[in-house]
């Protein structure tokens, strides 16, 4: 079981690189596209009427694929005042708990972010003319890739391999 979880996490890996180098490239395409708004309205004395609307969409994306990959890397936040008294088994438990409600708050992120996609199917998008369920695409994406890194992380304590907390060194796959 343990070669079959090194090679999915091996997988989920580059998943995972590739969900940063799409959030990593959106923020810098949102930084210039930002930057080109500000030149064409206060120095060209014009505007240009796409770019808040796409900033705010590649902001959706790089913010939820972004967050994704934190859940895969151990770098959101916990309360972890009552593992200090627990024996390892009993942090196990809990850090698994953890891992499932994340899981099934991805869930709820697909769920209803894919409700709100199919809501505004139908309305398009002034300034883009794209579907104004485009808006909704990361939060469903963002969702997929929690509930796959959550159950990773699941998977991988079950099979006695380290997963990765804030603060502790990187894991390896």
């Amino acid at each position: 079981m343990k070669t079959e979880l090194k090679k999915l996490a091996h997988l989920f890996g580059l998943l995972a690189n590739a969900a940063l180098w799409v959030a990593g490239i959106g923020l810098v395409l949102m930084t210039a596209l930002i930057a080109a708004q500000v030149y064409w309205r206060y120095i060209l004395n014009d505007s240009i009427s796409w770019t808040e609307p796409t900033s705010v969409m590649i902001m959706g994306w790089f913010i939820f694929l972004g967050a994704a990959v934190g859940i895969r890397e151990g770098y959101h936040l916990s309360f972890d005042v009552l593992l200090f008294v627990l024996p390892q088994k009993g942090k196990e438990i809990l850090f698994t708990i953890s891992d499932l409600v994340v899981a099934a708050f991805g869930g709820g992120m697909v769920f209803f972010g894919w409700q709100l996609a199919a809501k505004t199917a139908g309305n398009k998008l002034p300034s883009l003319g794209i579907s104004g369920a485009f808006d909704f695409a990361p939060i469903v994406a963002g969702g997929a890739l929690i509930i796959l890194f959550s159950i990773e992380r699941v998977l991988r304590r079950t099979a006695g391999l380290p997963t990765a907390r804030f603060g502790d060194d990187a894991v390896k796959e």
